[in-house]
């Protein structure tokens, strides 16, 4: 977890400041991106909900989505169109500027679509937008790539965060 202190304080500070709020949905990262952000003091003022969506069912009974809805979209679970998918029904659902989500496969295999152990998905969705990236670890390591997830995730995020506030100021 201190690892992943700086970039979950950045992103509370950022959030802070802009006087917004985050709520974030993930699989893979089994609740560390949720975590991170609620380890910073005063998270009550940004943070709102964070979910861990890691079966259909948890889809369905915490967002309301079922295969169907996803499948009609012509998206997958561990792609990009379904992590900005799943931000956007976290921001929508909680009310919120702000929403991160992942998705993928942590490990020791991959997961059904065919991708490999350390495929992950993540989107950023604000606003002004959505951002979303793809990481592959190339490891089988379960934990590591929990962590790596969650830290790319963050990343992105705080990337996010500091150019709107950026775009804010000029």
């Amino acid at each position: 977890m201190r690892e992943l202190e700086p970039m979950g304080a950045k992103a509370g500070a950022l959030l802070k400041a802009r006087g917004e709020r985050i709520a974030v949905a993930e699989s893979s990262a089994g609740g560390l991106i949720a975590a991170s952000l609620l380890a910073v003091p005063g998270a009550s003022q940004f943070f709102v909900s964070g979910a861990v969506v890691y079966t259909a069912r948890a889809l369905k009974t915490l967002l309301a989505v079922t295969r169907e809805d996803i499948q009609s979209r012509g998206m997958r679970s561990s792609s990009e169109p379904y992590a900005v998918f799943l931000a956007t029904k976290m921001r929508e659902a909680h009310r919120v500027e702000w929403a991160v989500s992942e998705t993928g496969a942590a490990g020791p295999t991959g997961n059904p679509y065919g991708d490999p152990p350390g495929h992950s998905c993540f989107a950023v969705v604000s606003p002004a937008g959505s951002q979303s990236r793809t990481l592959r670890t190339g490891s089988s390591d379960r934990t590591a790539n929990m962590w790596a997830f969650t830290e790319a995730a963050l990343g992105l995020l705080v990337e996010a965060l500091e150019a709107q506030t950026k775009h804010t100021v000029s």
